[in-house]
């Protein structure tokens, strides 16, 4: 059951199961639920990012990237013969290995 009261405020009753619709432009979106009062919920959409990618926002993880997006704007994909490739690789010189 909704209620529209304003533009900004909607009564809604909580199911069975303890859940709240928020409606279908939400579907799929996280959240954040604060309780800072018994029985006060905010809600407010949010980005989550996950620990295992938190490198990808650093500075120089950007950079790298920017400079890459870059290069590949300005170098597009080519088709190639992945039977040629592998035959030119066979041919080609050997990279002699330095010692230290």
């Amino acid at each position: 059951m909704t209620l529209s009261t304003t533009d900004s405020q909607m009564v809604k009753s909580i199911g069975a199961s303890g859940q709240i619709s928020l409606g279908k432009e939400f579907a799929g979106r996280q959240v954040l639920v604060e309780s800072p009062a018994k029985g006060v919920w905010i809600i407010r959409t949010a980005l989550i990012i996950p620990d295992h990618e938190d490198w990808l926002h650093l500075e120089k993880t950007k950079s790298s990237l920017k400079k890459a997006v870059a290069w590949a704007t300005k170098n597009p994909a080519k088709s190639s013969d992945p039977q040629q490739l592998l035959e030119a690789s066979r041919h080609a010189p050997k990279h002699k290995v330095r010692s230290t």
